[in-house]
């Protein structure tokens, strides 16, 4: 066959389509029928045409085809979770992500046993010695090192030690690595719309980009790692990723950088729910799904159980395999970019992507990211952003299905709690105001929870 099937129909312009649509509608108002704004003021159409483009998007750069399959592991006991790492790799894990809480864990002791050739090794500290770090290169060269000063600030509302020495030694860090790690999910888990989550990561990567820049480094080959949460608004978050791409790379042209950003994910905790604890399952896979399809180099899934229960093997193989039937079953690795060319995607990209430089700016020409966070602005926006969204769940225009829609009235968690769920609030002294990570659900639940018998 060589003619083009579709070359045997006319081709029918926007204008047309909106011409039928309004047709159809029998008078009544195209815009307030057919068009929602979303929490991130942008303007949701009832379709999207090529006449939107003035030019055919650019073909992206992901490969979907070699996203990873990765396993977090909090080490509270080093043995425990070194078999914890082997039995996750035997599982199908392909990165480790080891969350070292004290200098005094033995990576030694910690890596036993396993091909640090094989596997990806993470670790991210929740400290910052600088000759922790040294022997973490010594025993595994190829180990990513996670050490987030301003991220930790924004975070606990403190330094690791100082401002001065914290700076200094992410500088160090930075420079004998050649890496940056930015964890941005806590923006997404606090309430901050997907333009306040994009704009603050990167802001927040900036802070350090002006330090090394003020130091005369070469940034030329630097790799950058940004960590994002990712939720249920399945098209808007696979655009949420396309548009960090987008922003990085424009970032970074900046600073004369020619590599791409490397993107990691982590589903939201902000909509998972005690109660009817299993459709978490459903949430976490569909977040999964998009960050796939939004590009994610690796993905990082929640336990359905992790609110209120210790981390268990089931829970986190369940989790795995999760991920696993995405992959070797539901063929979520055989294409590179397989969201390019739906224009939906495409202008909701290029929409995020514009307002959250615009946000970004304003930072910028406000003093930067550390400023404002020291003036409060950054944490009260997210608040104002939670807030909204909390009263949207509250009039059941966010629906959490076994929460505030379709509740079990026979489901019982009081007995089965092992973990307090709940926003843990512990009076003292802060530099700075914390963001604080909450969800949606909590007030129903301490109702629920006081009320059973």
């Amino acid at each position: 066959m060589t003619k083009n099937l579709f070359d045997s129909f006319n081709p029918v312009s926007a204008k047309q389509w909106k011409q039928k649509i309004q047709f159809d509608l029998k008078g009544a108002d195209y815009n307030d029928m057919l068009i929602w704004k979303t929490n991130e003021d942008i303007d949701v159409k009832p379709f999207y045409h090529a006449d939107d483009f003035e030019k055919v998007p650019n073909t992206s750069s992901t490969k979907a085809t070699q996203w990873k399959i990765c396993q977090s592991i909090f080490v509270a006991d080093v043995e425990k979770s070194n078999l914890n790492a082997i039995r996750s790799i035997e599982g199908g894990a392909e990165q480790i992500n080891f969350i070292i809480p004290s200098d005094a864990i033995s990576i030694n002791n910690l890596i036993q046993h396993i091909n640090v050739e094989a596997v990806t090794l993470q670790f991210e500290l929740l400290f910052q010695p600088e000759a922790y770090t040294k022997q973490i290169q010594n025993l595994v060269p190829k180990a990513k090192i996670k050490a987030d000063s301003i991220g930790q600030l924004a975070k606990t509302g403190n330094w690791f030690k100082g401002l001065k020495e914290d700076l200094k030694l992410s500088e160090s860090l930075i420079k004998r690595t050649n890496e940056l790690h930015i964890n941005g999910s806590l923006y997404q888990n606090a309430g901050a719309t997907m333009v306040q989550q994009l704009a603050y990561t990167l802001a927040h990567t900036n802070e350090y980009l002006n330090i090394l820049d003020e130091s005369k480094s070469d940034l030329s080959a630097l790799r950058a790692t940004l960590h994002l949460a990712v939720g249920t608004n399945y098209f808007f978050e696979i655009a949420k990723l396309r548009a960090l791409r987008m922003l990085w790379k424009t970032l970074a042209s900046e600073y004369h950088i020619q590599s791409d950003c490397i993107i990691e994910v982590t589903p939201t905790k902000r909509n998972k729910t005690v109660y009817d604890y299993n459709t978490n399952m459903l949430r976490t896979t569909t977040e999964c799904m998009s960050a796939v399809l939004g590009g994610a180099n690796s993905i990082c899934n929640l336990p359905y159980d992790y609110i209120y229960n210790k981390s268990n093997e089931f829970a986190d193989r369940i989790a795995r395999n999760q991920l696993l039937i995405l992959k070797n079953e539901s063929y979520f690795d055989k294409v590179n970019n397989p969201s390019d060319g739906s224009y939906y995607i495409e202008s909701l990209t290029h929409q995020l992507a514009e307002n959250a430089l615009g946000l970004f700016k304003n930072i910028e020409s406000s003093g930067g990211f550390l400023k404002q966070l020291k003036l409060g602005t950054i944490q009260r926006k997210i608040k104002e952003s939670a807030l909204r969204e909390q009263k949207q769940f509250d009039n059941g225009e966010i629906i959490l299905s076994g929460t505030n829609k379709h509740p079990n009235e026979m489901d019982k968690m009081k007995t089965k709690l092992e973990l307090y769920p709940f926003v843990k609030i512990k009076p003292r002294k802060t530099l700075i105001e914390p963001i604080i990570e909450n969800r949606l659900s909590e007030q129903i639940e301490k109702k629920r929870l006081k009320n059973e018998n």
